[in-house]
């Protein structure tokens, strides 16, 4: 099965549109045992290509005796991003997808996305924040939306699970503009999204680590935390310090535990 939009259509045409598809070159951005993914451009446009190969029995088992669960094709992405759409969170647009193959363990798929123009990741734009503090309105704009993300994530069964900064990227084009959303933000990186009625909680825990883990050495505030925390939880910070203290707790130690895995060393940052 393959969808492809209009003018993808007139560029892979014929019967072995798949295969060439499939077998693409073009600027590599990520190489995996059986996944990649590259970079194409098209009428002076570019466009990402996420390829993933038959994964075999063998990856499988080896991920699941790991307790973790194995990304098998294309699909799982091309799921959570019309999810995310449905729910109005910024992400990649598709424009064409692909899968062929029937047993988990040998389907060959793609998915094909428009690159977002004159975007930054905001682990690098918040790089030298403790050096140069950002604008105020800006860094409260950015905390207020992503912890509007995920909150609306995890209201919705769905983790990310690679929840980290680098993750959000920055239309350099909102920043400055006299709009009540400020700053507009992208998710992305979904091929390991999990989508279900309720999101578990040790998977918001999980997710929320990732984000704490990430933004440490960002010259972050207690303040700053503190708002997150209102956002995300809906709730007065009174009221958050005496009823969900053990779940916060949760996520620092944890934050900092991966923080001392990376670094060696512990954060200079801690609420």
């Amino acid at each position: 099965m393959m969808q492809l939009r209009g003018d993808f259509q007139d560029f892979f045409h014929g019967k072995d549109a798949f295969d060439r598809i499939m077998n693409m070159q073009g600027e590599v951005f990520r190489q995996q045992k059986n996944r990649r993914t590259l970079r194409m451009v098209k009428d002076g446009k570019g466009y990402y290509i996420k390829i993933h190969r038959k994964a075999g029995w063998q990856e499988i088992l080896k991920n699941l005796i790991n307790l973790r669960w194995p990304v098998l094709s294309a699909e799982n992405e091309l799921h959570a991003i019309r999810r995310l759409e449905e729910l109005g969170i910024k992400t990649m647009r598709i424009v064409g997808s692909g899968i062929r193959g029937f047993a988990p363990a040998w389907l060959d798929s793609f998915i094909i996305t428009e690159e977002l123009e004159n975007t930054v990741s905001l682990e690098d734009f918040s790089r030298d924040w403790p050096a140069n503090p950002p604008d105020f309105a800006i860094k409260t704009t950015i905390i207020k939306n992503i912890a509007e993300i995920a909150r609306c994530l995890h209201q919705n069964g769905i983790n990310h699970r690679d929840f980290y900064i680098c993750h959000f990227l920055m239309d350099m084009d909102s920043l400055g503009k006299a709009s009540g959303e400020g700053p507009r933000l992208y998710l992305i990186d979904l091929h390991r999204v999990q989508l279900r009625k309720h999101t578990p909680r040790r998977w918001r825990i999980k997710d929320l680590t990732g984000l704490y883990f990430s933004s440490m050495d960002r010259g972050l505030k207690k303040r700053d935390v503190f708002r997150f925390m209102q956002i995300y939880s809906g709730k007065p910070l009174r009221t958050i310090l005496k009823e969900d203290a053990h779940f916060w707790e949760l996520v620092q130690r944890r934050a900092v535990q991966l923080y001392k895995k990376e670094f060696k060393r512990l954060p200079n940052f801690q609420v």
